[in-house]
Formats: structure tokens, C-alpha cells, sequence
């Protein structure tokens, strides 16, 4: 079973594209503006949860995110951990 097979790798998966789709249409836009485009829709749009995990998937490396995201990963609020009881 590969890693992209488990419901986190899935969801990894989907993150992924999530993110390189709003990467994709921000493309179209003036470089200057990209970057703070795809943060401000990932802050805007994603719940915590989603947030956390995407930074998991960047601290984990080789992560086939569009480098726009990479970029703009700096700007993107980074939740607080989950605190385990």
C-alpha cells in the first residue's frame, strides 16, 4: 500500500491540488500580486485543520507543490498545533 493509499495520504493528495489550483489561477495575475493572492485565499478559505496539514506536507519535503505556493507558504497563517489532552 503506498502512502497516497491511507485517508491522510488522500487528503494530502487533494491539499496538493487544492493548493496548485489557486496557484494556477493566480498566474494570471501580475507577478507582483500572485504570491499574496494564493496566501490571502488559503487564509481566507481554509479552516485550520486544512492549514496545519499543508504545513505538514511542506515540513515534510518533496511536497509537488507548485513553487507559487512554496512562495506564498511564508505569508499563509500557520494554525496552532493540536493540543493533545
Amino acid at each position: 500500500m503506498s502512502p497516497d493509499d491511507t485517508s491522510h495520504g488522500k487528503t494530502a493528495t487533494k491539499l496538493v491540488y487544492m493548493a496548485n489550483q489557486i496557484a494556477t489561477f493566480f498566474k494570471t495575475q501580475p507577478a507582483s500580486e500572485a504570491v499574496q493572492g494564493v496566501a490571502t485565499h488559503i487564509n481566507k478559505f481554509w479552516e485550520p485543520r486544512m492549514r496545519r496539514q499543508f504545513f505538514e506536507i511542506i515540513d515534510n519535503g518533496n511536497s509537488g507543490l507548485d513553487p507559487l505556493v512554496l512562495e506564498a507558504a511564508s505569508l499563509i497563517h500557520r494554525p496552532e498545533p493540536v493540543k493533545q489532552d
